[in-house]
């Protein structure tokens, strides 16, 4: 038995080291796979340590870097320690941490944005290249030395199979009571060996409740006691409360029309303040009964969860505010039975979000009059966090909205803009646009059609006049009238903010 009494494998308990020593045992140039999801469930002390390790090291003159896979973003002592020491080459497939963003754009870190369900089957299929090490954060280790997950799985899975060597963090901080909140499906398989996945409600369980390791493999374990460490959440302002407005009554709108079902369809919601207030708007709805299938529980789903809105959520992660977690803490017996958390390959997977008929809604940073959404780049070459999962159910959603405000820089930029500098999701995955302003429901309508509606409904009212004055121009001058685009003006609206501050078209 170990000293936080997580460790109950008498074997893996020999094992326990320091975090230093945990460190030593990745080399310069390997690839490591972290555990962590939305600062969720990340290792915590082996990072900082080899963090350390490689200062020295490149301070020396001996160039220390890895590459690094994750589930998704991490925290701080992950992200930001291994960035700020310059000890990642290559990383992959989600970040949001300032400092690695920073190297990515100065073209000192190599980046890598996949869709978040495609990660496991590209390190099966060996796309990637081999795996050195894992990371892993539990939350305890069984007597028969199965894992118990943290507060995310992500891609723990494939990390402890592909790895040759694993380093494992039992972090004590994480509430005991996670155990059994967790369904880690080992069916999927590579084509043509693949299977259908016998998921058919949100909250059907197809697999385990535990991680299995090889036991030769672990070659650390590491007993730690630390939080997770999630941004809080902003109070819904009057944009994101006007949003969540048109979502719950364009929802009310399909239960009449006999689109939807009275408890809709499993909701997903990405991450943010918008997405939250959504969930919060919800919470005040009318609605009852309610689903989710989803990446990643918010404080807003919690809520829903805890008033009985929302019956069950699965998910591969939670993200929440400090407040929320302490609360989930605290409550998690009442929640153990309504939340799975499952490997990001099974919460995202297309066939399972197309046959559940998820709603979707994500956020973006911008969307063309005809229906085309960015929601990585600004100005079309300088990353933000990256596609994360908006992919995986965009395209697979029974309607997928995207959301955001309508202007950025206090009114200086438009999110809507005649064409985005950089495509994420196309007009075709595109079901729905919603800004402060109105919802503009895009389907069954020509380009032409969904361009009118867009200005008209989701547009800024200071920029409808010069995005009506482009489509009427484009319709009149376009080399093609299916998708009548000025090309060069259209792009325009970017480098224009750069020489002006801006988005406002040169007259």
């Amino acid at each position: 038995m170990s000293g936080s009494g997580r460790i109950r494998n008498a074997d893996l308990a020999r094992r326990v080291v320091s975090a230093d020593e945990a460190a030593a045992v990745i080399r310069p140039g390997d690839t490591v796979g972290m555990s962590g999801f939305t600062g969720a469930g990340y290792p915590k002390a082996v990072p900082e340590a080899l963090a350390r390790r490689i200062t020295e090291s490149n301070a020396a003159g001996k160039p220390f870097r890895i590459n690094v896979w994750t589930g998704a973003s991490t925290a701080p002592e992950l992200d930001g320690a291994l960035a700020a020491a310059d000890g990642i080459e290559l990383r992959l497939p989600h970040q949001s941490d300032p400092v690695s963003r920073q190297k990515i754009n100065a073209g000192q870190m190599d980046y890598i944005d996949v869709h978040l369900s495609h990660v496991a089957q590209l390190a099966w299929q060996g796309f990637l290249g081999p795996l050195d090490v894992a990371l892993i954060e539990v939350s305890g280790i069984a007597e028969d030395g199965t894992l118990v997950p943290s507060s995310s799985i992500g891609n723990n899975k494939t990390w402890l199979d592909q790895a040759d060597r694993v380093v494992l963090e039992v972090n004590s901080w994480q509430p005991a009571g996670l155990d059994g909140m967790h369904d880690v499906y080992y069916g999927t398989a590579l084509p043509p060996d693949r299977r259908p996945i016998q998921l058919t409600r949100p909250d059907d369980r197809i697999g385990v409740p535990h991680l299995r390791v090889d036991p030769a493999k672990v070659v650390a374990v590491v007993e730690t006691d630390s939080p997770d460490r999630n941004t809080p959440f902003k109070e819904p302002d009057d944009a994101a409360r006007a949003i969540a407005g048109h979502v719950i009554e364009y929802l009310e709108h399909e239960v009449t029309r006999g689109r939807l079902p009275a408890e809709l369809l499993p909701l997903q919601s990405g991450v943010g303040n918008v997405a939250n207030a959504v969930m919060a708007g919800l919470q005040e709805s009318s609605f009852q009964g309610l689903t989710a299938y989803t990446e990643v529980i918010q404080d807003g789903m919690l809520d829903l969860l805890r008033s009985g809105t929302l019956v069950s959520a699965s998910a591969t992660a939670f993200s929440l505010s400090p407040t929320a977690i302490a609360d989930f803490n605290a409550e998690i017996e009442e929640f153990r039975d309504r939340i799975l958390l499952r490997p990001q390959e099974i919460s995202n997977h297309p066939e399972v979000v197309r046959r559940l008929g998820v709603l979707a809604m994500n956020g973006m940073i911008e969307a063309d009059v005809y229906g085309n959404v960015n929601s990585t780049h600004l100005m079309g070459s300088k990353i933000q966090n990256g596609i994360g999962g908006s992919g995986d159910f965009a395209r697979n959603a029974f309607i997928s909205f995207f959301v955001t405000p309508s202007t950025a820089k206090d009114g200086a930029i438009s999110a809507i803009v005649p064409m985005v500098s950089h495509v994420d999701h196309t007009e075709h995955d595109v079901a729905v646009i919603v800004t402060e302003h109105g919802l503009a429901d895009l389907r069954g309508l020509s380009p032409r059609r969904r361009a009118r509606l867009v200005v008209e409904r989701c547009a800024h009212p200071d920029y409808r006049p010069m995005l009506t004055d482009y489509l009427d121009r484009a319709d009149r001058d376009a080399y093609g009238r299916h998708t009548p685009h000025l090309l060069t003006e259209a792009l325009g609206w970017h480098t224009r903010y750069l020489e002006t501050g801006t988005m406002l078209p040169a007259a």
